[in-house]
């Protein structure tokens, strides 16, 4: 297949070579809206500029992209995501860099605007986070003549490409051998989304562990909120048998699950004991406190960054592992019964 020229964009465009140049360099001389008909048209047909013409220019924009396909309204209480961001920043302003944070609706609005920072240039590198089951974004990530780029997420859903990680089946797994050390045999696990691959790696690990330690496990399906964390707490509770344990996939919604709790006049930890995802200030700042799955994300954010430093500067691809999120027992655990 023959490569898409400047030429090229420049015929279906309708303007001249060199105003084709202005758009794709984000330089003075075209207006916004011919320039945005241009880095369209580009992506479009799958431009990418040539390595011999990089390394010629040696041009660097000194800007990393993250993508988050979410809805923004979750992003002021997702504490992960601050702590992870700042991560980065750590790093990056120690290099000069800066980050390009662009938050979309939907997983084929991310695509679109990673083949338009590829087209144009605009960044020299991408974290892409939430990677999915067999995800669109690694097999165009993956092509040739593409972004440096760095998976946060699992080995087995990086399709090749440097990737850090954290073991979240093993997290996973501890968590349910304490909460059954502790005598319960009920436990549920009130999910996140179930697109994103940690949730499925996650799924299986809790139902893996239950089986083998001959409980009885649940999984609720939610999309973070504390809505749907109070709402599936809500069901659990209100079901024939309750679960005596309930395992959260982040801090926001356990805090609603101990609301939850408290209406139905259960007290914690003697009725229900409850387990949070990322250990963060809230779940400090509560009472009762919460046990956590605690790991270190600014750390986390920062090893990602440095990592795809090296892919930028030519390193191999590789996988890291980052940590294992360690159990905090606080004031929400205890014996059952």
């Amino acid at each position: 297949m023959a490569r898409i020229t400047i030429a090229d964009i420049a015929r279906q465009a309708g303007v001249s070579t060199g105003a084709v140049s202005y758009a794709l360099n984000d330089r003075p001389g075209v207006s916004d809206e011919t320039r945005a008909r241009i880095v369209k048209i580009a992506a479009d047909l799958g431009w990418a500029p040539s390595s011999a013409a990089r390394s010629l220019s040696g041009a660097r924009s000194e800007t990393v992209g993250l993508v988050l396909a979410r809805d923004p309204a979750t992003l002021g209480f997702e504490s992960f995501y601050m702590q992870f961001i700042a991560g980065i920043e750590t790093v990056l302003s120690e290099r000069g860099y800066a980050l390009l944070l662009q938050v979309v609706p939907d997983l084929e609005t991310e695509m679109h605007t990673l083949r338009h920072w590829r087209a144009a240039r605009r960044v020299d590198g991408v974290v892409l986070v939430d990677p999915r089951i067999s995800d669109p974004r690694i097999d165009l990530l993956a092509g040739p003549d593409q972004l440096p780029v760095v998976v946060v997420g699992d080995t087995a859903l990086a399709g090749g490409l440097t990737n850090v990680w954290t073991d979240d089946a093993g997290a996973i797994r501890e968590s349910v051998r304490y909460l059954s050390a502790m005598g319960h045999r009920r436990i549920a696990r009130v999910a996140g989304l179930r697109d994103f691959g940690h949730t499925h790696i996650r799924d299986e690990a809790f139902r893996a562990e239950v089986e083998e330690l001959g409980l009885d496990g649940t999984i609720a399906r939610t999309d973070y909120t504390a809505v749907q964390g109070a709402t599936a707490t809500r069901n659990l509770l209100t079901a024939g048998e309750r679960p005596t344990a309930i395992v959260y996939d982040n801090d926001v919604m356990a805090l609603a699950g101990l609301g939850v709790a408290r209406e139905l006049a259960l007290e914690v930890p003697r009725d229900l004991s409850v387990i949070a995802w990322d250990d963060s200030p809230l779940c400090e700042a509560t009472y009762p406190q919460l046990s956590a799955l605690s790991h270190d994300v600014v750390r986390y954010g920062g090893h990602v960054a440095r990592r795809l430093f090296e892919q930028m500067d030519g390193a191999p691809r590789g996988s890291f592992l980052d940590s294992t999120p360690a159990l905090r027992p606080r004031g929400t655990t205890g014996r059952c019964g």
